[in-house]
Parts: C-alpha cells; structure tokens; sequence
C-alpha cells in the first residue's frame, strides 16, 4: 500500500457504541482506494435444514466486532494497521432463488476481489461457501480447504436439492476449486446419517480431524496434521461457527452437543500463522437464538484472528 492505512476510529475517544456500523468500525471499501482484506456480509440463510435466521449473522457479527482493539498480542501483528482492511458492506443474496443467490453471491466476490487482495466473508449459512470458493479459485487456482464444522457438508442433496448448506464441499470437489488430497474437516462429531458418509466424504479427499481428536491429541496435534497436509498450497479456512460447544456458541442453525472450546478454535488458527491463506468466511450466526451476544462475539473474534494471520504474511503476498 502506498498510504498508511484508514482505521476505524480510536475507542478512546469515540466509545465502541458510536461511530461506523462496520466490522470493527473500519472505513468501507469505498472509502478506500485499495484493500489488502475486505470484510464481504452474505446474508442469505434459505439453504438451511434446520434454524433459520444465519441471514442476520452479518449484522450480529459487526455488532459483536465493536469490543475489538488494534493489537493482537499473541501474534504480535496490528490486524488492520500494517494494512488496509475494509467492509465491503452486504451482498443482495435473492432470498427466494438459491441459484439466483449463488451467483450473485459470486459475482459480488469476484468485484470485491478486483478492489482487494483479499476475502473474509460472514454469513450466512454454509451455502455460500461454494460461491466463495468459485471466486477465491479463480484467482489462486484450486484451494487446499481447511473446514471447521460440527457437520461433513460433503452430503450430495437434501430433499433432492444439490445447492443446500450441506452440500457446499461436494460440490466444490466436483467442480475442482478444492486441491483434492490438501483439505481437512476439523470438529467433525454428533450423529451421521449413515456409516458410509465417513466413507464417501474420505473418498472426496478430506482428512477428519475430530473434537475426541482434539480433546485427546491436543491442539498442536491438529494444527501439525493440517499444515502437513496442506503443505505451501493457497488456503482457504471455512468455520462454521456450531463447530463451537453449544456453550460457547448457542445461537447457530444445527447445534451439536461436544464441540470445540472457544480457546482451542482460537489456538489452532493462531497455529496457522505459516500457511499461506487467501480466503475465509465465518457462518451459520443466527442471532436470535443468542444470548448476552455469545455467538455474535465469537464470530467476531474468529474474523479477528484471520484479520492477524494476513496482517502476518509477507507484503508481497498482498
């Protein structure tokens, strides 16, 4: 970037319940002449199964974003001062048209993509993964996926429809956006439909990496099988905020009962401070199931920790 970049307003001096309605209370993508990040809201919860509601995820998110301050410490960067972030603001998903949805939801990636190097979109249900995936692709090729979710969304329909929030990975796999053998499901648990959907999803080339994974091995375990398997590829990082503990995130569309701490969701993305990242979202918020704003700071938080491993990687790669 050529000028220092545009920060939201110092909480010091304008209380976190004031200024901009942004994430984080950062300038809007037009308001800048280039973004090395943008912040892109998907509203858009008609592929759920279960809870709607994720459509005002994007709202919840940027409200819970407003207790966020500019250093993270543990990876010793300042998210969005090293570089410009900025809110894309929300994309116009038709409610009533899931392919309609789908591509605009795409092409809406594809012009924030042309303003920034970079994408971190909320949600949104897990739907809009698929076209997030189609616009990161174009650019970096097929992604090695790095996917947090109590659930596989690697099943082929629901009720015969292809394009659902449980569909997305499948067909990313068929329409080659994902590097197949390079992708990794973390915080899988809970019931399956049948014994063979472990069977199907590892013949889409997904490595499982479970919450008994986690509680057993420990999160240094999780992140070295995932930065083994992802190698120097260009990653994407999908986290669908139910693969957090009801307790830590009660307000989502298909809570599962024995997921992740919020700290060790933390923890393993802070391990991913080496792999090269080009893209993520955070999904399936559904605000009004929540309480004392849990979720929607959790999401918040999540984002936040993305915001620092771009602020990590090398100025070149921006």
């Amino acid at each position: 970037m050529s000028q220092d970049p545009i920060g939201p307003p110092d909480a010091r001096r304008v209380p976190r319940f004031a200024g901009p309605e942004t994430f984080a209370r950062l300038p809007r993508l037009d308001e800048v002449a280039q973004a090395a990040v943008a912040i892109l809201g998907v509203p858009f919860d008609s592929g759920v199964s279960y809870r709607p509601g994720a459509r005002f995820g994007p709202s919840a998110i940027r409200a819970g974003s407003k207790l966020l301050r500019p250093y993270h410490p543990f990876l010793q960067t300042q998210p969005w001062d090293v570089h410009q972030v900025a809110d894309a603001g929300d994309v116009a998903a038709n409610p009533f048209s899931i392919a309609e949805a789908i591509a605009s939801i795409e092409s809406s990636a594809r012009a924030v993509l042309e303003k920034a190097d970079h994408l971190v979109a909320i949600g949104g249900d897990h739907t809009i993964a698929l076209p997030l995936l189609r616009a990161t692709a174009a650019r970096h090729g097929p992604v090695a996926l790095v996917h947090f979710d109590a659930h596989l969304d690697t099943w082929d329909t629901y009720f015969d429809a292809p394009y659902t929030h449980g569909t997305p990975f499948r067909r990313a796999v068929e329409e080659g956006v994902l590097a197949l053998g390079a992708s990794a499901h973390v915080g899988i648990r809970g019931p399956l439909y049948t014994a063979e959907d472990l069977v199907e999803d590892a013949g889409l080339g997904f490595a499982t990496i479970s919450t008994v994974d986690v509680a057993t091995q420990g999160v240094e375990a999780a992140v070295e099988r995932v930065a083994g398997r992802v190698g120097e590829r260009p990653v994407y990082v999908s986290v669908d905020i139910d693969v957090l503990d009801p307790a830590h995130a009660p307000a989502t569309g298909t809570p599962e009962p024995g997921g992740l701490t919020f700290r060790e969701l933390q923890l393993i993305l802070r391990g991913f401070d080496r792999l090269h990242l080009v893209g993520a979202d955070v999904v399936e918020v559904a605000p009004a199931y929540d309480h004392a704003e849990l979720t929607a700071l959790a999401a918040a938080n999540v984002v936040y920790e993305l915001l620092g491993l771009f602020a990590r990687r090398p100025a070149q790669d921006h």
